[in-house]
C-alpha cells in the first residue's frame, strides 16, 4: 500500500513538472522582438542571431544595434547575457541583469575602449505604444567600468566610470534619475594649432580632470520634467551648473516627438524633411510650460588665468582687462532697453571681476509661463523677457 502511494507520488510529481516545464520556458525570441519595438521608438533596431534561454537565463549572440535613419549604420555588440529574466504582466519581461562585452573599436590611427559594461532591473514592456510608465524601456542602474580614447598611441581621453539611476516613484507617478561620469582626464597637450596650444598652456589646460553629474526627476501625468542639476566640475577651472524645469513633456508629447522624427526620417528629401520637422516642433512646443531655469559658474582660478591671457593678447594686465569690461558692459546692455536686467548684469559682472567666485544667471516667474508667451513676447516685444521670466542675475552668492 505504501508503495503503490510513492508511486503515485513520483507520477502526479513528473506529470507537474511535464505541464509545468512549457508553461515557464522563457522564449527568447520573443523577448527580443519586444526589446526591437521598444527601442524602434527611438530610432534605432535590434537585430540577432540566436536568442536561448536556460533557466531564467537567455543569451543573445550577434546582437547588433542598427539606426533607422541610417540602414547601413550599425553598431556590433556581439554575445549579451541577459539573467534573472522573467515574463511579467502585459507581455512584458525584466531582467535582474544585463552583461555586455568590451567595445573595442578601432579606425586609422585612433580607437575606443569601454569596459565592464552593465545594465541592472531591465524593464522590456510588452506594448510599447503603451501610456504608462510600464510600456517605457526602463532600466534601474545602468554602467560602465574604465573607458578611453587613444589617439596615434596616446590616449587623449579617460574616465575612471559612469553610473545612471533610475528609481521609480510611487504609484507609478514617474522616477528621479541621477548619472554620473567620473575620473575624467582630457589631455589636450598634443594639439596643433600654435595658436590654440599656447591658449592651452598659458590658461594652465594641458590636462583636464574632473567629472560630470546630473540629478532630476520625470512626473507622467503633467509632464513635469525637471533637471535640478548637470554639473561639469573641472580642477582649477570650476563648475558650471546647468538647471531647468518645465511641464508639458508628457508621455503622450514623447511619442509625438518620435513620430514627428519617424516621419522627417522617412522623407528623402532632406530640406522637406528638415521644415516638415520645424513646423512639428513649433507646435509640440506650444504644449509645455516653463517654470524655471539656472546657469551657475563657480570659479576655480580659471578666470583670473583667462583675464591675464587675453589681456597678453592686447598688450594689457588682466587687471586693466578687468576694468575695460565693467565700462563695456553697461554700454552693451543699454542697447537691450532693460534698465533694471542692466542694473543687475552691470554690478553681478563688476563683483565678479573684482573678486571671481561665482556668477548665477536664473530665471524664475512668479507663476509658470506658456512657451507660446514666450514665443509671443520674443517675436512682439524681446525686451519684456526677462520680466515675463523672472530673469536675475547676481555674483558670488
Amino acid at each position: 500500500m505504501v508503495h503503490t502511494r510513492k508511486v503515485r507520488l513520483m507520477l502526479a510529481s513528473a506529470a507537474l513538472l511535464i505541464l509545468a516545464g512549457p508553461a515557464m520556458a522563457l522564449d527568447g525570441a520573443d523577448m527580443m522582438k519586444k526589446l526591437d519595438a521598444a527601442t524602434s521608438a527611438n530610432g534605432t533596431s535590434v537585430t540577432y542571431d540566436k536568442a536561448e534561454a536556460d533557466g531564467d537565463v537567455v543569451t543573445v549572440t550577434g546582437m547588433k544595434l542598427r539606426v533607422t535613419a541610417k540602414p547601413g549604420r550599425s553598431l556590433n555588440i556581439g554575445e549579451v547575457t541577459f539573467e534573472g529574466v522573467e515574463e511579467t504582466d502585459g507581455g512584458g519581461y525584466y531582467a535582474e541583469t544585463v552583461s555586455f562585452p568590451d567595445i573595442n573599436i578601432s579606425d586609422k590611427d585612433a580607437s575606443v575602449s569601454i569596459k565592464d559594461i552593465s545594465i541592472g532591473g531591465l524593464s522590456i514592456p510588452g506594448n510599447p505604444a503603451g501610456t504608462t510608465i510600464d510600456d517605457i524601456l526602463l532600466y534601474e542602474t545602468a554602467g560602465t567600468g574604465p573607458m578611453s580614447v587613444n589617439v596615434e598611441g596616446r590616449n587623449v581621453f579617460t574616465a575612471e566610470s559612469t553610473e545612471t539611476n533610475l528609481t521609480r516613484q510611487e504609484d507609478g507617478a514617474g522616477f528621479d534619475f541621477d548619472a554620473t561620469l567620473a575620473g575624467i582626464k582630457a589631455d589636450l597637450s598634443d594639439i596643433r594649432d600654435a595658436k590654440a596650444k599656447d591658449a592651452v598652456e598659458k590658461l594652465g589646460l594641458t590636462t583636464l580632470d574632473g567629472g560630470i553629474t546630473m540629478k532630476g526627476s520625470w512626473k507622467l501625468e503633467t509632464g513635469n520634467l525637471a533637471l535640478d542639476e548637470y554639473a561639469l566640475d573641472f580642477k582649477d577651472v570650476g563648475r558650471l551648473n546647468i538647471a531647468m524645469n518645465f511641464s508639458g513633456y508628457t508621455l503622450q508629447f514623447m511619442k509625438s516627438l518620435q513620430e514627428a522624427a519617424k516621419a522627417a526620417e522617412a522623407n528623402p528629401n532632406r530640406e522637406e524633411a528638415d521644415q516638415a520637422m520645424g513646423l512639428a516642433m513649433l507646435g509640440l512646443m506650444q504644449q509645455l510650460t516653463f517654470n524655471s531655469a539656472s546657469i551657475r559658474f563657480d570659479d576655480a582660478s580659471i578666470t583670473k588665468k583667462a583675464l591675464d591671457y587675453a589681456g597678453s593678447q592686447q598688450g594689457v594686465t588682466g587687471d586693466q582687462l578687468a576694468q575695460s569690461l565693467k565700462g563695456l558692459v553697461p554700454i552693451m546692455m543699454a542697447q537691450l532697453n532693460v534698465p533694471e536686467l542692466q542694473n543687475q548684469v552691470t554690478g553681478a559682472v563688476n563683483a565678479f571681476l573684482d573678486n571671481p567666485k561665482s556668477l548665477t544667471i536664473s530665471a524664475e516667474p512668479e507663476k509658470p509661463v506658456p512657451f507660446p508667451m514666450i514665443m509671443g513676447a520674443a517675436m512682439g516685444a524681446p525686451n519684456t523677457i526677462p520680466s515675463v521670466l523672472g530673469v536675475k542675475v547676481t555674483a558670488n552668492d
